[in-house]
């Protein structure tokens, strides 16, 4: 949550800040550094998906229905926020002019292909959710394609091996999308997990560190990103192999816990909820070219003020709508109203 925070702070605060400042500087940086927020959604997400799907073979339409239902109510209500507010403010807004245009942009975002295309998101971050639309779809056929369950661990690290490096190979030669391979550290994650055991929690930060450093130097997109896939790996591996260890304990603690159980909802919404925040701050200190004290002194509270309507969201629609009726399912089953899915 902190870090894709980040990279809308650091953008919406530029205006307050002095170009080719030290602060500017360190500005850059971290939006650069939180921008890695996505590859760890997508590391977590490889892991829970192909873990869930491997644990008990699933009947597809179901397992797609599941997972609709988890993205979209609260997906289609941002979205019809950000198609209000654009119809309302047309000159901040992003639709085409055009109404045509403009219907055939909503139903592209609506799809979740907009990333794919030219047109771009009207939800900021929700390019990142084609890619997860693409990898709920995909998985569990290459499971069953390659019947995946029946195969030895060795074999299927060898085969997501050869999949990893044929992604690599096409993405870095023609232009592709090369993030969607962070899904595969999440498969390998659930490949270790039991069987390898978990490293010194200290080399899982200097990793972190290590990556963190390589977004900043010039490198080539596939050797950052290599950095990324190792040093996630090693993070979800210290934190799920060792649960005892000072990462999974840190990670654990209420506040991260109750923050996570909201970060699909504070996702989507929280740059709305940031740039009416500035918009807002502008009215009373108009954008000057300052420094590392405004910078620094809005940051906690930006991000504080980003919780209540993430929060409203998360409590209104994402927990009764996507949620509740999960939690409700296993006790409806052992009362015998609902039938198993495995039935």
């Amino acid at each position: 949550m902190f870090l894709v925070f980040l990279v809308h702070y650091v953008t919406l605060s530029s205006p307050w800040i002095a170009p080719l400042s030290a602060t500017a500087r360190v500005a850059d940086a971290l939006h650069t550094v939180g921008n890695t927020g996505v590859d760890l959604f997508f590391v977590l997400s490889g892991y829970l998906i192909y873990g869930a799907l491997m644990t008990r073979q699933q009947r597809f339409l179901p397992y797609i229905r599941r997972r609709v239902r988890r993205i979209y109510p609260t997906f289609s209500v941002v979205l019809a926020m950000y198609v209000l507010l654009s119809m309302a403010l047309p000159e901040q807004g992003k639709l085409p002019e055009a109404p045509a245009e403009a219907l055939r942009c909503i139903a592209e975002n609506f799809l979740l292909i907009a990333g794919f295309t030219q047109r771009g998101s009207i939800v900021t971050v929700a390019w990142s959710l084609g890619y997860e639309m693409v990898y709920y779809l995909s998985i569990p056929l290459l499971i069953a394609a390659f019947r995946l369950r029946e195969r030895d661990v060795r074999w299927r690290v060898l085969f997501f091996t050869t999949v990893l490096s044929l992604s690599a190979v096409y993405c870095t030669a023609f232009g592709g999308p090369l993030r969607l391979v962070m899904f595969i550290a999440g498969i390998y994650l659930h490949e270790a997990l039991d069987r390898v055991r978990a490293p010194a929690n200290a080399l899982a930060v200097a990793a972190l560190l290590a990556a963190a450093v390589a977004t900043q130097l010039p490198l080539a997109a596939i050797a950052r990103t290599g950095m990324l896939f190792f040093a996630f790996f090693l993070l979800g591996l210290c934190c799920f192999g060792d649960p005892r260890g000072w990462l999974a304990r840190a990670f654990s603690a209420w506040p991260l816990r109750w923050l996570g159980n909201m970060s699909y909802s504070y996702y989507l919404l929280h740059g709305l909820a940031l740039k009416a925040a500035f918009a807002a701050l502008a009215q009373v200190d108009p954008p000057a070219a300052g420094g590392a004290l405004f910078f620094w002194a809005w940051l906690a509270p930006m991000f504080a003020v980003t919780m209540a309507p993430c929060a409203a969201l998360f409590l209104l629609v994402e927990r009764p709508q996507s949620l509740a009726p999960r939690r409700a399912e296993p006790a409806a089953k052992a009362a015998g109203v609902i039938p198993s899915r495995d039935a």
